[in-house]
């Protein structure tokens, strides 16, 4: 099963909308890593989710995506393709978890997100 588990703000000036985010929202913003601020949007308590703000890459220079965590990404990577939804970053390696961009066939982007430690 997958489930939204963040969000991604993409921005070509992610410094800037980090700094509207905080100022308007009160979000927590860490310090970046891999040009890609995390977001903590409330109390762990609190309904929503966390995410993130980062410089949009040239696939996908603004915009908002839906992360989804999934228990085996090319598994999940697999059946996207299998109805319909086109890859535009492949499966990348981080300390601890995969990541990898789609768009569905509707032309909706998202990240697939596999944790390592469901290896």
């Amino acid at each position: 099963m997958g489930r939204v588990i963040g969000f991604e703000l993409n921005s070509q000036d992610p410094e800037k909308a980090a700094n509207f985010y905080s100022k308007v929202f009160a979000w927590e913003i860490a310090e970046p890593r891999w040009d890609y601020w995390a977001v903590t949007t409330g109390a762990s308590e609190q309904n929503g989710i966390n995410g993130g703000i980062g410089k949009g890459p040239s696939d996908y220079p603004h915009g908002v995506r839906v992360q989804i965590e999934v228990d085996s990404i090319d598994d999940a990577i697999a059946k996207a393709m299998e109805e319909g939804a086109i890859i535009v970053r492949e499966k990348m390696e981080f300390d601890e978890f995969y990541l990898a961009y789609l768009v569905d066939p509707t032309g909706l982007g998202f990240g697939l997100i596999q944790n390592k430690k469901n290896e």
